[in-house]
């Protein structure tokens, strides 16, 4: 909640400001995952966050992949 991490904000932040799941990642674990280093990590992370959103029945919003 506090930390940005390799990101330009923090996880909570970029949800709450519209900057989509994809910078949630970016802000956890960007250098590891984000630019082409291990895109079969994100797709399994923006699979499993549209599963969630769909089991709540909310939108999953935009920006889903770093």
């Amino acid at each position: 909640m506090t930390q940005n991490g390799p990101g330009t904000m923090t996880a909570h932040n970029a949800m709450v400001n519209s900057r989509g799941f994809g910078e949630t990642i970016r802000s956890i674990n960007g250098s590891l995952e984000c630019c082409g280093a291990n895109p079969g990590q994100v797709q399994s992370r923006v699979n499993a966050y549209q599963r969630f959103t769909q089991i709540l029945g909310v939108s999953p919003g935009g920006n889903l992949s770093c």
